[in-house]
């Protein structure tokens, strides 16, 4: 088996290696791949340092064609790349695809930016004098991703870091280094310059550490866990350094009397348990109305009844398994919790056995819960979901912001009034009405608020706003 290395100063290096399994058959080794170490990772931050100064001032159509390059090639490989995304997380092979191809959108709408970079000539209050404005590339970027989107969470952070001149160290999460060793690969193919873009891969307490402690580390952006953005955040601080940090949600999806039932079951059956429930835009509450409670909690089951849940590369699954065996327990640790706090599990919650061996768990619905639960205080990251029954809109909002995140959000309703309100008063980052909380456009701002996000937004042109510093000159005519 080809052992798959890290890159480090233009150089493929590393003989420590960790298997990657697949979650729907864990008798499949996906790869082998190197575990960078303390000094690899020091080593790497050294050679972005390095490199930093000639490619900050590199031509923009340098760095143009490059992005493009890797955008057309992760595009033509998609279905490669897809099913390697599907085989080493879980996801369906359509949504593997589907990743892909938003992965290479990303390179390619930022291959456009870096053609369309900006600033503002401005006249100053004082006579013959003028005034400049310009963006600067941070430096060196630290780059942290999780394991639930492993090919497009690290495009829309790398994407942007090279595009406005940045190097960058990046350390994918370690479930999942497969589709983050292809794109860096695509990316060195491309033509980036030795030291640009360093690969380190392993461990979250060696690699991730190493780089949090680096005092020549210029900027870190995140995702993960809303515990290890806290280290994120109190390490920036001490080498007063740019951070960006996207983490948990407890998002709410709200189902009121007049929405359409098979609209609002379609879009809540999506946001809480496709991609297993795996996604910071989940929603894993439901505030439903009572006057539509009943009727929606039963098509909901019915629904459920259809989904199919197996094997991530098979023709006609819906759900793929849980990601590893950690996950899984802690998915069904919060079932028995919430059966212990008086919920009722009205649907699913069983581990399944399929054809090969892998974490395979069936959609959990609880019903009868309330908001002060701990299935509906804190993010669980799988599919599981609790249905809570208010008595109107007003109700609905107000539990809907009854919580420490904000990420995404969203409404089923026919009523404009309502969803003009919500949109206005919920308390998130993002919202959908009569849509999934989960899939946004890759050219569009993505974040949150309250303990969901921290920093500027990611995505589009307002990503700017993380990886560049602003710099205002002035000249005497």
């Amino acid at each position: 088996m080809t052992l798959h290395q890290n890159l480090i100063a233009g150089e493929w290096v590393g003989t420590d290696a960790t298997k990657n399994i697949n979650p729907s058959n864990t008798d499949d080794v996906v790869g082998e791949y190197a575990r960078a170490s303390v000094e690899d990772t020091k080593t790497a931050i050294s050679a972005a340092k390095a490199a930093f100064q000639a490619w900050s001032r590199s031509g923009i159509l340098e760095r143009h064609a490059i992005l493009r390059k890797t955008a057309d090639e992760i595009v033509a490989r998609k279905d490669e790349l897809g099913r390697l995304l599907s085989r080493e997380e879980g996801k369906t092979v359509a949504e593997g695809i589907g990743e892909t191809v938003r992965a290479g959108q990303i390179f390619d709408f930022f291959a456009g930016e870096c053609l369309r970079l900006a600033g503002e000539v401005l006249p100053s209050i004082r006579p013959n004098i003028g005034v400049e404005i310009t963006r600067e590339p941070v430096g060196v970027v630290g780059i942290i991703t999780p394991w639930n989107f492993p090919i497009a969470i690290p495009a829309w952070k790398i994407a942007p870091a090279l595009c406005y001149g940045n190097t960058v160290v990046f350390k994918p999460a370690e479930l999942v280094p497969g589709c983050s060793w292809a794109i860096v690969d695509i990316l060195h193919r491309a033509g980036l310059p030795k030291g640009v873009l360093n690969l380190v891969m392993g461990k979250g307490s060696v690699v991730g550490q190493t780089m949090l402690d680096s005092p020549d580390v210029n900027a870190i952006t995140f995702t993960g866990s809303t515990g290890t953005g806290k280290r994120v955040a109190s390490a920036s601080i001490e080498h007063n350094r740019k951070y960006q940090l996207e983490m948990g949600g407890k998002n709410p999806f709200v189902v009121l009397d007049d929405a359409d039932l098979t609209v609002a079951v379609e879009a809540a059956v999506n946001s809480a348990f496709f991609s297993t429930g795996q996604r910071c835009t989940a929603s894993s509450r439901v505030i439903v109305t009572e006057g539509i409670h009943d009727r929606f909690v039963a098509a909901v089951g019915e629904r459920l009844k259809g989904v199919v849940v197996d094997d991530a590369l098979k023709t006609g699954t819906h759900i793929g398994p849980v990601v590893d065996e950690s996950q899984l327990k802690q998915d069904t640790d919060y079932i028995e919790i919430g059966q212990k706090e008086g919920a009722r599990l009205a649907f699913g919650g069983e581990r399944l056995k399929r054809d090969t061996p892998g974490f395979y768990l069936a959609p959990a619905l609880f019903t009868e819960a309330t908001n002060d639960m701990r299935i509906s205080r804190e993010e669980i990251f799988g599919p599981v979901a609790a249905v809570i029954r208010v008595k109107d809109y007003e109700e609905a909002l107000f539990v809907a912001n009854d919580t420490p995140f904000g990420l995404s959000s969203g409404i089923a309703t026919t009523s404009l009034k309502h969803a003009t309100h919500f949109k206005r008063n919920v308390e998130a980052g993002m919202v959908m009405v009569n849509l999934p909380t989960a899939g946004v456009d890759f050219h569009v701002p993505f974040g949150g608020r309250k303990g969901s996000s921290h920093g500027s937004r990611e995505q589009g042109k307002y990503a700017n706003e993380f990886y560049t510093t602003v710099k205002t000159a002035y000249t005497l005519a």
